[in-house]
């Protein structure tokens, strides 16, 4: 998906072994391991006139990560790929040295019912020795990802590695995504479970750190190894995500990640040129930021 408004910077504060914020990156933490940016789509109502149509965009030095919750998108892109994600499923592209891609509501969906669009695009930042890879593309269902429960408690390991479980979503540093939905109240424990830097995203209801209760809609970053406990209310859903970051600075430009500023205005040349990387069956442009088509 491409990040058209630029980044917002949500107001932050600190709770004691957690920073609060809406959005990364926020003003206090730009990156939670190697995740540099997380979009969240919806929930939003769409059809019989509204639909979702990203038109063709381009990203370097990172893989996007979509994982939806309700609705249904059809992904196309510059190496061939056609795919259509359902909830719970992922689509992973690595963009490597370049890619394009759209992102746009399916033609069966677009029948003149209403129906809802929910979920997340996450930008995972590349290793810097992977930065210039090929771009690939890989569909994961969600039957093949890890799932477990504890009591009434629902675990899927969407993308890396955790409590002692590996996803089949390619990984090329280390890092992780935990999506939980607990029915009752429920301690959740992270420490031993996850390893490097941890962020908690609250998609529905609240959880309670350091005392504090933190609403949907927030992320909470661990500072410290050995966090808090934090309680779940019941029929909280969350995503837990992060790793080990990355050792070098990451710049972001647009759709644009990179440790190279010259790397970035490279791209940005050969997509102002149109000699980016491009869907030779989709004449659709999304210019650079404040440019013209």
């Amino acid at each position: 998906m491409s990040n058209i408004g630029l980044i917002i910077e949500e107001r932050s504060r600190d709770i004691g072994d957690f920073l609060v914020g809406r959005l990364i990156p926020f003003r206090k933490k730009r990156m939670i391991g190697p995740f540099i940016f997380i979009d969240h789509m919806g929930p939003t109502q769409l059809g019989p006139k509204k639909y979702m149509d990203v038109d063709q965009h381009p990203h370097i030095g990172l893989s996007t990560l979509t994982f939806m919750l309700e609705g249904e998108i059809m992904h196309e892109d510059s190496i061939g790929t056609k795919q259509r994600i359902s909830p719970g499923s992922v689509n992973w592209m690595t963009a490597g040295r370049g890619v394009s891609h759209s992102e746009r509501t399916p033609v069966d969906l677009r029948n003149g019912k209403v129906f809802t669009a929910h979920g997340y695009q996450i930008w995972v930042a590349l290793p810097k020795h992977l930065e210039d890879t090929e771009p690939e593309f890989h569909h994961i269902p969600k039957a093949d990802l890890p799932q477990w429960q504890d009591g009434t408690t629902h675990f899927t390991l969407v993308a890396g590695e955790g409590y002692g479980r590996t996803s089949p979503v390619p990984m090329y540093s280390p890092f992780f995504m935990v999506q939980v939905k607990a029915e009752e109240s429920y301690e959740l424990n992270i420490v031993d479970e996850l390893k490097g830097e941890i962020g908690i995203c609250i998609v529905e209801r609240a959880i309670e750190a350091c005392g504090q209760r933190v609403e949907k809609g927030n992320i909470l970053v661990s500072k410290v190894e050995d966090a808090c406990s934090v309680q779940l209310e019941a029929n909280t859903h969350l995503l837990l995500f992060g790793g080990e970051p990355l050792p070098e600075e990451r710049h972001i430009y647009w759709n644009f990640v990179s440790s190279s500023q010259e790397k970035i205005e490279k791209a940005k040349e050969d997509w102002r040129n149109k000699t980016f990387p491009m869907m030779g069956h989709d004449s659709s442009y999304v210019p650079l930021p404040g440019e013209k088509k």
